[in-house]
Formats: structure tokens, C-alpha cells, sequence
């Protein structure tokens, strides 16, 4: 199993990271280079606990799809989330949230199995782990760029 695991400090109160985290739309909004859509479950707003999305995108030159749904939700601490169906033969994802000095510390633990056996594993090792750790950071940095600008009140509409 490949664990990706990062850290972002962004310089606006726990809600607001925790829900720009949870937004369907800001999802859409940092997806845009692989044309991320909602296709299926929730397909805007802010998602709950128990909901599901299916994502529609081009990864690697093909349309795949994936579906995750949020397992456990802990607001405004944690959340994750784990796919139901999709490319990898497993993945989860914990999202979780601590205030420090006026800051939100925002961490992300990422965990897939890729399929196919050992070609899979080549795979991650020479492509997947640095596309998807790519995958991950441009998501932060959409929501710090968003949570710190105040463009969030676009998306989050409070």
C-alpha cells in the first residue's frame, strides 16, 4: 500500500478550511487540468457523512470514473473518505484539521493499492505516487489560495 502524507498551513480559521475541504464545487474548481466533474451522488455544496460522489475525469489520457463516499466525519477535526468503486484496488483518505497560531494546520493522509500485481507496482514507483502526490498538492494549494484570498465566500455561501 502507498501512503502519501502532506501537510498545509493556511492562514484562515478551521471552518473554513474543514468545508472548502468538503466542497464538491472547490473540488471541481482544482480539478480543472484533468476536467474533474460530479457526475453521480452529491454533485455540489459541502459533503456529509455517510454521502457519496462519483467522479468523472481524464487521468493519464483516459475518462475514468470514481466513487467515494465520507466514512467518518468529525467537524471541524476530521473527515475521510474511501473509494467504493474506481482505478485503484483500494483507496482511503483522512483530512485533518488543527488551529495553530492563528493558522489552520491542514494534513492529509492518502493510502491506495494499485491493481494488477507487480506491473501495478511499477507503476506507482516510476508515475502514479509523484502524479498523485502532484494531484494532492495542487488541491491545497487551490483551497489555501482560496481561504486566504476570502474567495471563499463564492463557494461557501455562509
Amino acid at each position: 500500500m502507498t501512503q502519501i502524507l502532506l501537510e498545509t498551513k493556511i492562514a484562515a480559521t478551521i471552518d473554513i478550511c474543514f468545508d472548502l475541504s468538503r466542497s464538491i464545487d472547490l473540488h471541481q474548481i482544482s480539478t480543472a487540468g484533468t476536467k474533474e466533474r460530479a457526475i453521480g451522488g452529491r454533485t455540489s455544496g459541502l459533503i456529509c457523512a455517510g454521502e457519496s460522489v462519483t467522479w468523472e475525469a481524464i487521468h493519464f489520457g483516459i475518462k475514468q470514473n470514481l466513487t467515494v463516499q465520507i466514512k467518518e466525519m468529525k467537524p471541524p477535526h476530521f473527515f475521510s473518505d474511501q473509494m467504493l468503486k474506481g482505478a485503484f484496488k483500494s483507496m482511503y483518505h483522512e483530512h485533518h484539521f488543527k488551529e495553530q497560531n492563528r493558522q489552520t494546520l491542514m494534513s492529509d493522509l492518502f493510502q491506495y493499492e494499485t491493481p494488477l500485481g507487480f506491473a501495478g507496482r511499477i507503476f506507482d514507483a516510476l508515475i502514479l505516487k509523484k502524479y498523485m502526490t502532484g494531484f494532492l498538492i495542487e488541491r491545497n494549494n487551490t483551497i489555501k489560495t482560496i481561504a486566504e484570498s476570502g474567495d471563499w465566500k463564492s463557494i461557501l455561501k455562509y
